[in-house]
C-alpha cells in the first residue's frame, strides 16, 4: 500500500534551486532551528526520543537513545556521516546536493540538543558537486546567522566544518570515520572501550549521526515527535528514503512510509519502480545494501520494516534495494560484490583481509569458467571462517562488521541458486552471455 504520508526529508526537493539559501528560506527553512533554540536542549532531545527515529545509516540504532548515552564532558563533538559508499546507495547524495541547508539545519539542531562544542560533516571526497553545494550552503548559513556565534541571538554557538574524506568505504564505519577525521588511516577502533559516545573524536564524547538521520530533525521539531512516531509501525517509525536500482523501469530515490509499504509496492507501483524490464520476471532482490542477505520473489510482500526484515534474516541497512531479474547472472553479481569488499577491506583483521581475497579469487575462477564443483563447499567453508555459522546477524570475528558481511552475497547465491552456479561450472561459461 502506498500511503499519503507527508514527505519529510524530500519535501523541498523539486522546487527550483532547492540547494540555495533563498529557496530554502522561502520554504520555511531555519524556522525549526529558531523553535529548537527557544526550547531547553533536553526538550529537543526528548522530542527526538519520542519520535523513535532510527538511525538511517545502516545499523538502525535509535538516535534519541544514542544521544542519551553521551558521556559528561566539557568538550563534546557531533559528527555527521556523509561517507555514503555502499554500492547502489545514493540517498544521502540526493539530500546533500539537493537540500544541503536541511542537512545543516538538522546538524545545528542536533548540536544544540546534545550541547556539542564542535560539529563536523564528513563527506565522501569524490562527491564533488555535493562538497561544492554543501560548503556554499554552510557559508550562506554563517552569513544568515544560523551557524557560528550566538545563533539567532540565542546564546548558543557552534562551528560546523565540512571535511572531505579520501574515498574509503571503511570510513562509513563510525570509528574508522573518526580516525580519518583525526588525520589517521581509516582503521575501525575496538569497541569497547572506544564507543564514540564515551571515547570518540580526539578521545572526547562524540555522537555520529547519518545525513538522512539529521535531515529528519527540522520536521520533528516543527511537528513534534509524536507526529513522526504516528507514521509507520512498531519501531519502524516515520518515512525513509529507499534507493531503488537494478532492472526496474524507474530506478531512483523514493521516500516512503515505513512498515506500511512493501517491497512489491516499491518495485512494481507505477509511480515508484514501475516493475521489471519488459519480458522478464524478478529473480531476487537485496533489501538493504550489498552487505545484506538476498531475498527471493516470495518475500516481495514483506513490509519495509526494520523488525520484519530482520526477523526474515536480512536488514534494511543502507536503504538500498537492488533488483535482479531472470536475465541476471548470480555468479557475476556475487563476484562483483565480493570484489568490492576485498578491495575496500582495511586489512586490519585477518578473517576479513585474507578471507575476502580468497573468496574473490574463487568467485572469479567460477565466473571465468574454470570453477570446480567442490568450489561451492570451499566458498561456504571460507565464509564460515569469516562469520561462523554464516547466519544473520553475523557472528563477529573482526573489529567491525565489514568482514562478517562479506559472505552474505555468496551464501545467498549458493543457497538460493545452487543449480545455476553448478551449471555455470559444468558449462565453463556464463549461461546468460
Amino acid at each position: 500500500m502506498i500511503t499519503d504520508a507527508p514527505r519529510i526529508v524530500t519535501r523541498h526537493l523539486g522546487t527550483p534551486d532547492s540547494h540555495t539559501m533563498g529557496s530554502y528560506l522561502a520554504a520555511g527553512g531555519y524556522t525549526a532551528l529558531r523553535k529548537a533554540l527557544a526550547m531547553p536542549p533536553a526538550q529537543v532531545a526528548a522530542e527526538v526520543d519520542k519520535a523513535s527515529l532510527l538511525g538511517r545509516g545502516g545499523a538502525g540504532f535509535p538516535a534519541g537513545r544514542k544521544w542519551s548515552m553521551l558521556a559528561r564532558d566539557p568538550v563534546r563533538y557531533l559528527v555527521i556521516n556523509g561517507d555514503e559508499s555502499e554500492p547502489a546507495t545514493f540517498k544521502d547524495h540526493l539530500l546533500v546536493y539537493g537540500d544541503p541547508h536541511q542537512v545543516i539545519e538538522g546538524t545545528v539542531i542536533a548540536a544544540y540538543a546534545i550541547q556539542a562544542t564542535q560539529a563536523f560533516i564528513f563527506l565522501r571526497g569524490e562527491f564533488a558537486l555535493g562538497l561544492e553545494r554543501l560548503q556554499q550552503a554552510l557559508n550562506d548559513a554563517y552569513r544568515h546567522g544560523a551557524v557560528g556565534r550566538d545563533i539567532f541571538g540565542s546564546g548558543f554557538s557552534i562551528d560546523v566544518v565540512v571535511h572531505p574524506g579520501a574515498g574509503a568505504y571503511i570510513c562509513g564505519e563510525e570509528t574508522a570515520l573518526l580516525e580519518s577525521l583525526e588525520g589517521k588511516r581509516g582503521f575501525p577502533r575496538i569497541k569497547p572501550p572506544y564507543f564514540p559516545a564515551a571515547i570518540g573524536l580526539y578521545g572526547k564524547p562524540t555522537i555520529v549521526n547519518n545525513v538522512e538521520t539529521v535531515s529528519n530533525l527540522p520536521w520533528i521539531v516543527e511537528n513534534g515527535g509524536d507526529a513522526f512516531s504516528a507514521l509507520g509501525e512498531g519501531s519502524s517509525t516515520g518515512t525513509r528514503l529507499f534507493a531503488l536500482s537494478g532492472h526496474v523501469r524507474r530506478p531512483g530515490n523514493y521516500e516512503l512510509e515505513m512498515a506500511k509499504t512493501t517491497f512489491r509496492d516499491l518495485i512494481y507501483a507505477p509511480v515508484l519502480g514501475g516493475g521489471i524490464r519488459a519480458g522478464h520476471t524478478i529473480k531476487a532482490f537485496i533489501p538493504g545494501g550489498v552487505s545484506a542477505p538476498w531475498f527471493g520473489p516470495d518475500q516481495l510482500d514483506m513490509p519495509l520494516s526494520q523488525d520484519e526484515v530482520g526477523k526474515a534474516g536480512s536488514m534494511l541497512g543502507s536503504g538500498s534495494v537492488v533488483v535482479f531479474d531472470d536475465g541476471d547472472c548470480v555468479v557475476r553479481a556475487a563476484w562483483r560484490i565480493t570484489r568490492f569488499f576485498a578491495r575496500e577491506s582495511c586489512g586490519q583483521c585477518t578473517p576479513c583481509r585474507e578471507g575476502s581475497g580468497w573468496l574473490e579469487k574463487i568467485m572469479r575462477r567460477i565466473e571465468e569458467g574454470a570453477g570446480r564443483e567442490e568450489d561451492l563447499d570451499l566458498l561456504m567453508d571460507v565464509c564460515d571462517n569469516i562469520a561462523p555459522g554464516v547466519s544473520w546477524p553475523p557472528q563477529q570475528t573482526t573489529i567491525c562488521v565489514l568482514g562478517p558481511s562479506i559472505p552474505s552475497s555468496i551464501a545467498a547465491a549458493i543457497r538460493m541458486f545452487r543449480d545455476e552456479m553448478l551449471l555455470h561450472i559444468k558449462e565453463g561459461a556464463c549461461p546468460y552471455d
